[in-house]
C-alpha cells in the first residue's frame, strides 16, 4: 500500500508556514515607515448599517472590504478569482480556497468539506438559502457565479446547520449597461474532447434593468479503475484473492440559464426576480471483470450495465425591498423550486463460468417541489446598533418511484421490487440579531435563532414515519482592532450549531447491493435519528498589508453530541448498514493563510502575488476505539501554494497553484477502517489579452495526474477482508476564448 511521503508532507507544510510567517518583520516595518501607511484613515464606523451579516447584497461603498470590516467573519471570492483557472465545475474552484477540500477522483462529484468535514457538516447555500433537494453544485457553470462567500462561524440570519461552516454560492446579479460577452471553450482529458459556451447579456431601460447568463457544456469521460481484494481467516492465513477490473465510459450535457430582472419602483422600492433553470443528462456504460479462483468466485464474476440519467431544475425568487423612515428597511422574499430526475439501469451479471445469470432492469423517477418564504426587518434606531429580526420558512415534498425486475437463469431467486414513497419536509425559523459598535475599534454581533424541522414519509414497503426536531442557536461574534495599529485585529466567535438527518437517512427503505459483503453492504434508513448538536469556539488573528496583502491565523474547536455514524450488522444472512446516533465527538483545528503581493515588501518588485494556506485538523469519537478514530474520515492536513504574475510589457498573466491533501488510515468502527493516499494537484493557467474586449485563457489542471488510491478494511475475530482500489487520473487541458461586444 502506498504510504504518506514524510518529505513531501514536510515540504508542503513548511512552504506554507514559511509564507505565512516570513515577511512579518518586513511588513511591520513597511507599515510603520511607509507614508501611505501613516496617512491611511482608520476604518469608519457606520452605525447606520442595516445588514450586519450580508447575504447576497453589498450595501457599502465599492471599496468596502467585507472580510476586514464586518464583525461576522466572512471570506469573499470574487468572480475574477472564480474564472481565473478556466475551471469547468465549482468543485475545481473551491479546492484552492482556504480550509476547503474536495473528495472524489480529481474532485469530481466529491463532497465539499470545510475543516475536512463532509456528510452534512458543511452547509451549502444558493443565493443565501439552502440548496434544493437533489441539487448538485456541479450543475452550475462557474461563469454564472458572481461571488462565493465562505462563512466560518454561524450567523443567526442563515440556517445554523453549519457545524463546519457555510459556503454561499451567489449567482450573477450585477447589472451593467449594454453588457455583451461570450466565451467559447474546449478541453481534452485522456484523449477525450469536451466543449463549452457561455453568454452574458445585461442592459437597462429606465427603471428596469435585466441580465441573462447562460452556459452550455458537453463532453465525454473514460474512468477505469482496478481493485485488489484479499481475505484472511481467524489465524491470519490468506483464504481469498480477487482482482477487479472496472471501466466507466459515457458522455454528459449541461445547460444552465440564470435570468434576472430588477425594477426600481416609483416610491424607491426595489423588486427583484432571480431565476435559475438547469437541464443535465448523461448516459454511459460500466463493466466489471472479477478474476479469482473457482472457490473464491463471487455470485456475479462479470457484469455490465447501461445507464442513463436526466435532471431538470427550475427555481425562482421574488425579492421586495421596502425602505422605511429613519433608515429602517423591510426585506421580503418568496420562492419556488421544482426538480425532476429520471434514471434507468440495465444490469447483466454472469457467473464464473461465463453463464448469463441475472438480467436486471431498474427504472426510477424522483420529483422534488417546494416553496420558500422569508422576511426581515432591519433598523438602526438605537445609536451604534444595527438590529435585524426576521423569519424563514420552507416546505418541500419529494415523491419517488422505483421499479426493479429480475430475470434469473441459474436458479437464484429474483428480486422484483415495486417501491414508491412520498416525503415532506417543513422548516420554520425565527431569528434576531444585533451588531453593536461598542467603540470605534470594538464591535460585537449577537444573534439568536430558533429552527424547527418536521419530516414525514410514507411508502409502499413501510408505514408512515415522522421525525421532529427543534434547535435554539445562540451566536456571539466580536471584532477588536488592536490599539495603536491600523493593520491588526482579532476575532472571537461562540456558536451553537447542528446537523439535521438528511431525508434519505430517515426513510426506512432497504437498498440491495450486488455481491453483498462486509465491504459492499445493503443500506437502510433510520426514522429515529436525532440531530447532532454542537458548541463551537472560533478565534482568529489578522494582519493586513498594503496592496491588499493579508496574514492570518485562526483556530477552532467543536464539541458534538449525538454523532450520526453508520452501523454495520448481519441481518438474515446479508450485511446491512444503517445510520445511528452514537456518542460524542470533539474536533479542533488550526488554519494559517497568507496573501502577499511582493510590492507590499519591495516597491520595485515585479507584479507577483503569492498566496498560501495550510490547515491542520484533529478529531476523536468517544464510541470508536483509536488510534485514527477521526470524525467522518476528516482530512488531517491540507495546503495550497499559489503564484500569479502579470507581465509589465506584455498583456500576459500567468499563474499556478499546488495543493496538497493528506490522507492516511482512519478507524470507522471496531471492525471497519479505511485508507486514502495523500493527493497532490498542480494547476496552471495563462491569460493573453489581445485588446480591451478579447482575451484567450489557457489552463492545465491536474498536471501531476497522480493515481487516486484508497482502501476499505473489515476485520473481526473470524478474519479480515480488504479492498485496495487504484483509479488513474489525467491532465486536463482547456482553452477559452472570451469576447465582449
Amino acid at each position: 500500500m502506498p504510504t504518506i511521503s514524510p518529505d513531501f508532507r514536510m515540504t508542503a507544510v513548511a512552504a506554507a508556514l514559511l509564507l505565512v510567517f516570513s515577511g512579518a518583520a518586513y511588513s511591520q516595518a513597511y507599515a510603520e515607515a511607509s507614508p501611505q501607511a501613516d496617512t491611511a484613515p482608520a476604518p469608519a464606523v457606520t452605525p447606520q448599517k442595516t445588514e450586519p451579516v450580508r447575504t447576497v447584497e453589498i450595501t457599502g461603498t465599492r471599496n468596502y472590504d467585507e472580510r476586514r470590516e464586518d464583525t461576522a467573519t466572512k471570506l469573499v471570492v470574487t468572480q475574477e478569482e472564480i474564472v481565473k483557472y478556466g475551471d469547468s465545475t465549482i468543485g475545481d474552484v473551491l479546492k484552492r480556497l482556504p480550509g476547503i477540500t474536495i473528495g472524489g477522483v480529481q474532485g469530481r462529484g466529491g463532497e465539499i468539506r470545510m475543516r475536512g468535514l463532509g456528510s452534512g457538516y458543511t452547509q451549502i447555500l444558493l443565493n443565501g438559502e439552502p440548496s434544493p433537494p437533489g441539487f448538485s453544485l456541479d450543475s452550475i457553470a462557474p461563469e454564472l457565479i458572481e461571488r462565493i462567500e465562505i462563512i466560518r462561524a454561524a450567523s443567526a440570519e442563515y440556517s445554523t446547520q453549519a457545524i463546519a461552516g457555510t459556503i454561499n454560492i451567489v449567482l450573477k446579479k450585477a447589472i451593467q449597461t449594454a453588457q455583451r460577452e461570450i466565451k467559447l471553450g474546449a478541453g481534452n482529458e485522456h484523449g477525450v474532447w469536451s466543449g463549452s459556451a457561455n453568454l452574458q447579456l445585461s442592459d437597462r431601460v429606465g427603471k428596469l434593468s435585466y441580465s441573462l447568463a447562460g452556459a452550455f457544456s458537453r463532453g465525454r469521460w473514460d474512468r477505469p479503475s482496478t481493485t485488489e481484494e484479499t481475505g484472511t481467516d481467524a489465524s491470519g492465513n490468506q483464504d481469498l484473492v480477487r482482482h477487479y477490473i472496472d471501466g466507466n465510459h459515457g458522455q454528459y450535457e449541461n445547460i444552465n440559464l440564470s435570468p434576472r430582472l430588477n425594477w426600481v419602483l416609483p416610491n424607491g422600492d426595489n423588486l427583484v426576480s432571480q431565476n435559475f433553470v438547469s437541464h443535465s443528462e448523461s448516459h454511459g456504460n460500466t463493466g466489471e471483470t472479477i478474476l479469482s479462483s473457482k472457490e473464491d468466485a463471487p455470485l456475479y464474476a462479470e457484469n455490465s450495465a447501461l445507464y442513463q440519467s436526466r435532471f431538470n431544475m427550475f427555481r425562482t425568487d421574488i425579492n421586495w425591498i421596502h425602505k422605511l423612515e429613519e433608515g429602517a428597511k423591510l426585506d421580503m422574499k418568496f420562492g419556488a423550486n421544482y426538480n425532476k430526475r429520471n434514471s434507468s439501469l440495465a444490469y447483466q451479471g454472469y457467473d464464473s463460468d461465463g453463464v448469463f445469470a441475472l438480467d436486471r432492469k431498474t427504472a426510477s423517477e424522483a420529483t422534488d417541489k417546494g416553496v420558500t418564504a422569508s422576511g426581515k426587518y432591519s433598523t438602526p434606531f438605537i445609536t451604534d446598533h444595527s438590529l435585524v429580526a426576521g423569519w424563514d420558512g420552507a416546505y418541500s415534498k419529494r415523491g419517488e418511484n422505483r421499479l426493479q425486475n429480475d430475470t434469473t437463469f441459474t436458479g437464484n431467486v429474483p428480486i422484483d421490487l415495486d417501491e414508491s414513497f412520498d416525503a415532506s419536509v417543513t422548516r420554520l425559523a425565527l431569528f434576531a440579531q444585533d451588531e453593536w459598535n461598542i467603540t470605534q475599534r470594538w464591535s460585537m454581533y449577537l444573534g439568536l435563532r430558533w429552527e424547527a424541522l418536521n419530516t414525514r414519509s410514507e411508502g409502499r414497503l413501510f408505514s408512515a414515519v415522522e421525525n421532529r426536531s427543534a434547535v435554539w442557536s445562540p451566536v456571539m461574534q466580536t471584532l477588536w482592532k488592536l490599539p495603536d495599529s491600523k493593520n491588526d485585529q482579532v476575532r472571537l466567535a461562540l456558536t451553537r450549531t447542528y446537523k439535521a438527518p438528511s431525508t434519505s437517512s430517515l426513510i426506512p427503505r432497504h437498498y440491495i447491493s450486488d455481491n453483498n459483503s462486509q465491504l459492499n453492504p445493503d443500506s437502510q434508513g433510520n426514522p429515529n435519528l436525532r440531530p447532532e448538536l454542537a458548541w463551537g469556539l472560533d478565534a482568529a488573528y489578522e494582519h493586513y498589508l498594503p496592496e491588499g496583502g493579508l496574514m492570518s491565523a485562526s483556530v477552532f474547536v467543536r464539541r458534538i453530541d449525538d454523532i450520526m455514524r453508520q452501523r454495520l450488522s448481519l441481518i438474515d444472512g446479508a450485511w446491512v448498514t444503517m445510520p445511528v446516533n452514537d456518542g460524542q465527538a470533539t474536533t479542533r483545528g488550526l488554519e494559517l493563510e497568507a496573501k502577499l503581493p511582493l510590492r507590499s515588501i519591495y516597491k520595485a518588485a515585479p507584479a507577483i502575488d503569492v498566496r498560501a494556506n495550510v490547515n491542520f485538523n484533529w478529531s476523536t469519537l468517544s464510541t470508536v476505539p483509536g488510534p485514527n478514530n477521526r470524525l467522518d474520515s476528516q482530512t488531517p492536513v491540507s495546503a495550497n501554494l499559489g503564484v500569479d504574475y502579470k507581465h509589465s510589457q506584455m498583456p500576459l498573466t500567468l499563474g499556478g497553484n499546488l495543493s496538497f491533501q493528506d490522507g492516511g488510515p482512519v478507524r470507522l468502527s471496531e471492525t471497519q477502517s479505511a485508507y486514502s493516499a495523500p493527493k497532490r494537484v498542480l494547476d496552471m493557467y495563462g491569460l493573453w489579452k489581445f485588446d480591451a474586449k478579447t482575451q484567450l485563457r489557457i489552463s492545465m489542471a491536474n498536471m501531476l495526474h497522480q493515481d487516486n488510491v484508497g482502501a476499505s478494511i473489515y476485520a473481526d475475530a473470524t478474519g479480515s477482508l480488504r479492498q485496495n482500489t487504484v483509479t488513474p487520473t489525467s491532465t486536463v487541458i482547456r482553452a477559452m476564448l472570451e469576447q465582449k461586444f
